[in-house]
């Protein structure tokens, strides 16, 4: 007697108000970058008026990150167990309260503290956003929305740096933190009345009762290692563009701030045009059957190798400024692709009820970047002969980091695979009639 075929289980459909939540959580992510980005911003107006050294400046720019990946993590593990609605409303309010004390004179001390609590507010941001979105869209459909949110931080910058940039010009930079206060604060409200909890979370029984695998076992996957290394490139790329870029375009170049607001922009347009195409690429290969290991990890990883190869050439044109703003901006601008994939590629093979936890230590790892890139890039200007060429070293740096963490995201990347190999079971490609088990997860 002929075997009868194996029923094909369907992907559940997104639940309705999953866009909402979405555009939300990507307001979020816009919040969030904005609070980041004010300090580079406003860079020279403070190192004016605090009589700032570039090394001083340099670790301002760090302080953000000194608590950072550990509050990432510890809130990651609290979001395994806690509604991220109560979560991420807390945060908001971290972020708010962080920014009103600027309004006033300060010094250096003041400032430092503020970012550093700013720092361990925001640090969870983006892993615990996810984690939240994760509940409300099945595996092969999160990519889309993991674009979205990404690009909060694209349009954060693009939105805000015009706006702060008038505040800044006009009035003070003390006021431009203060803004962001009272925009924080506004999101807390609407999230208070319109967030909710996804519903994906408690599908399945099969999804409440899986097999929980060993933390070291996670941690050490090669897919995990490889979307750390080459997200720690991307993030070095990220947070010289928000502590040093506008101050480059300023003294290094010698525009004003009003035109440095303008230009700062161009990076994060690029990138959230990067951004957007591969979440759509990402998605339409896989819909076609393309594995992950090519639709996430090659696509995620490749931009950074040819970005790389961009910012190294930048020195040899450092006589035609409208060259190098656009080598700057297209070599920083691609390292954008590496933040769309990575959070799928752990959602793959990562239990729902250890999710939270594995994105969240994912992101306290790379962003560790943040910390030590603008400190360098501060005592390279300080220490090189001229500031022009101090920049360019500074720059270079950033180039070999970015094409090395490229390099070992292409061969670390096997997210098809990883879940399998954890379980000890025989690997099967991706297709949309075998996602079966990941179907079902949150």
């Amino acid at each position: 007697m002929a075997a009868q075929p194996t029923p094909q289980r369907t992907s559940p459909e997104t639940p309705q108000g999953a866009w909402k939540i979405t555009f939300l959580l990507f307001l979020f992510m816009l919040v969030n970058f904005a609070d980041k980005i004010v300090v580079g911003l406003a860079g020279v107006p403070i190192m004016t008026e605090l009589k700032l050294e570039p090394e001083q400046f340099g670790f301002l720019g760090s302080s953000f990150f000194l608590l950072f990946s550990i509050s990432a993590i510890v809130v990651g593990f609290i979001v395994n167990s806690v509604p991220t609605r109560w979560v991420l409303l807390v945060l908001s309010l971290i972020w708010a309260l962080a920014q009103f004390p600027m309004v006033g004179t300060i010094g250096l001390t003041t400032l430092l503290i503020c970012r550093i609590i700013l720092g361990a507010g925001e640090g969870p941001a983006f892993s615990v956003a996810a984690h939240a979105i994760y509940k409300w869209f099945p595996d092969e459909k999160r990519t889309l929305p993991t674009a979205i949110l990404s690009q909060g931080s694209a349009f954060g910058v693009i939105v805000a740096v015009p706006a702060l940039n008038w505040v800044i010009v006009n009035h003070s930079w003390h006021y431009a933190f203060g803004a962001l206060g009272v925009v924080g604060l506004m999101w807390a409200v609407a999230w208070l009345i319109m967030g909710k909890e996804g519903p994906l979370a408690d599908i399945s029984a099969s999804a409440a009762a899986e097999q929980r695998i060993p933390y070291f076992r996670l941690l050490t996957s090669r897919t995990f290692i490889g979307c750390t290394v080459a997200t720690f490139g991307a993030y070095w790329a990220l947070s010289l563009g928000l502590t040093w870029f506008t101050p480059f375009i300023v003294k290094g170049l010698g525009y004003s701030q009003q035109q440095a607001g303008f230009i700062s922009i161009l990076p994060w347009v690029f990138g959230a045009v990067i951004v957007l195409l591969t979440g759509w690429i990402s998605q339409a290969l896989m819909a076609r059957g393309v594995s992950t290991r090519v639709a996430r990890g090659v696509l995620g990883a490749t931009p950074l190798v040819f970005g790389g190869a961009i910012l190294a050439i930048l020195p040899f044109f450092q006589g035609s400024t409208g060259l190098v703003i656009a080598l700057l901006v297209i070599g920083s601008g691609l390292c954008g692709s590496i933040y769309v994939v990575c959070p799928p590629m752990l959602g793959e093979f990562t239990p729902v009820s250890q999710r939270g936890a594995v994105i969240a230590i994912y992101g306290a790892l790379y962003t560790l970047a943040g910390i030590i890139a603008p400190t360098v890039m501060g005592s390279v200007i300080q220490h090189s002969p001229t500031l022009l060429e101090g920049y360019f070293s500074g720059f270079s740096i950033n180039a070999v980091v970015m094409g090395m963490s490229g390099l070992l995201g292409l061969l670390l990347l096997w997210p098809n695979t990883e879940r399998a190999r954890l379980r000890g079971q025989t690997p099967v490609s991706f297709a949309p009639s075998s996602q079966a088990s990941d179907r079902v997860r949150a």
